[in-house]
């Protein structure tokens, strides 16, 4: 038997952190990653990017956890609804034995169809004693720490789901002066986009009498082009990621400014 397996830790005849007589001593223990914040998100069955997008960007001390809801890959208005059923049970499932500061729904649409407060509800539910947000409310949030009441707005989205967004956005008090959708219907597609092209499809709807630029949807690698479309531009952009990762860190205390991800996280 080896030496590893062998030690009375592995043979389960002593436990409590009591470290190894012949060894260092007791276990030494310290807050690990999460020293400062726990941050839960709760992603969409099929989603490619928030994982890779929160973790790379998370200050030290910060952690993300995740769990995933089921959805169909064809976004429509009735497919986001019915993610709603799944939505607790999966904030229920990120981190059981660990407290999580903040918890949030990482779809862009799925918080305008369902509504971001039965959603707040359903995290609220799923994981007790989080901070409980959504996407949408982040960007919502984002646009008034900016000081942006004009925006124009790039989707991957069908019209159905524009018109949605824009109804709820003008309900927020922002005037919508335009949005556009790629009318993609695919989720696994809109993470195909190239950053390039999600970059000129968003230059090209912008106007003059815009406070700000918004590219909707975690699906898409607008985190990538934030600082080249604020830097051609002259004026904010809003992301999806970026605002949810800004809006999770906020509600968690944590008010580091992080380079490389627009104005938002710079200054606000």
């Amino acid at each position: 038997m080896s030496e590893f397996s062998s030690s009375p830790q592995a043979r389960g005849e002593r436990g409590g952190g009591d470290g190894d007589p012949d060894g260092p001593g007791p276990v030494r223990l310290d807050a690990g990653r999460s020293a400062r914040a726990r941050l839960g998100f709760v992603l969409l069955a099929m989603d490619q990017l928030c994982e890779a997008d929160m973790v790379r960007a998370m200050p030290p001390g910060v952690s993300a956890h995740f769990a995933r809801t089921p959805m169909s890959n064809v976004v429509t208005a009735a497919t986001l609804a019915d993610m709603r059923d799944g939505i607790a049970p999966a904030a229920a499932r990120i981190l059981p034995a660990a407290r999580l500061d903040v918890v949030c729904l990482a779809c862009t649409s799925g918080g305008v169809v369902i509504g971001e407060e039965a959603v707040v509800a359903a995290l609220e539910r799923g994981a007790p004693g989080a901070r409980a947000t959504t996407l949408v409310t982040g960007v919502t949030r984002a646009l008034d720490a900016l000081g942006v009441r004009r925006i124009v707005a790039a989707t991957p989205y069908v019209e159905e789901i524009n018109r949605l967004e824009a109804d709820h956005l003008e309900r927020r008090g922002f005037e919508v002066l335009s949005i556009r959708g790629m009318q993609i219907v695919q989720d696994v597609e809109m993470a195909r986009v190239t950053p390039d092209y999600i970059a000129e499809f968003a230059a090209a709807l912008d106007r003059p009498d815009a406070d700000a630029v918004f590219v909707s949807c975690s699906a898409l690698r607008s985190m990538e082009v934030v600082e080249q479309l604020e830097a051609r531009l002259g004026k904010p952009v809003v992301v999806s990621n970026q605002a949810m990762l800004w809006d999770c860190l906020r509600l968690a205390g944590i008010d580091d400014r992080l380079p490389g991800l627009g104005r938002l996280l710079r200054k606000c």
